[in-house]
């Protein structure tokens, strides 16, 4: 089977996770990039696609690169975010990155909290209507951590298994 872990990151979050989401792949054909290198993705039996939750969407360099997926592609995506695991913020981020892609046959999706840089923490603390989620966010600092990377693993292993299936 070959696999393709493509990410996007921007504080180191995402790319850890991506580098677990890596190594739990068994296969000697795999490949890790960030989704800026990838020039395409014909002949990858599944491709991982990893980005950071922002203000509760897909970065635009992600959503670009899921738009081109070919039809059939199989697909598993994982993000990292502030917010506490299955919060609404992450889930309709994720709820986004599924209708993106709309030829490809979405496996699942992983997500874990990751810390959120203290700047846009700050300028939320300002906002009243933002305040709960910036103290939340707060509370991500650590992660992710073993426990989230383990989780991550387990879940590849059920990715491919869904994969190998379809």
């Amino acid at each position: 089977m070959k696999v393709l872990v493509a990410y996007f990151s921007e504080t180191g979050n995402t790319e850890k996770l991506a580098k677990a989401v890596f190594e739990a792949v068994e296969s000697s054909k795999k490949e890790t990039l960030p989704i800026q290198e990838v020039a395409e993705v014909d002949g990858y039996d599944v491709v991982f696609i990893g980005f950071p939750v922002h203000a509760h969407n897909v970065p635009g360099k992600v959503e670009a690169f899921a738009k081109k997926l070919p039809e059939g592609q199989k697909v598993a995506y994982f993000a990292t975010h502030g917010s506490m695991r299955g919060g609404e913020l992450a889930v309709t981020a994720f709820y986004h990155a599924l209708n993106i892609a709309k030829n490809a046959v979405i496996l699942g999706t992983f997500g874990c909290r990751g810390k959120v840089k203290q700047k846009i923490i700050d300028g939320l603390m300002e906002k009243h209507e933002h305040r709960a989620w910036a103290e939340e966010a707060q509370s991500a600092a650590g992660h992710p951590d073993e426990a989230d990377l383990e989780d991550a693993r387990a879940w590849v292993e059920r990715m491919i298994v869904k994969a190998r299936a379809r």
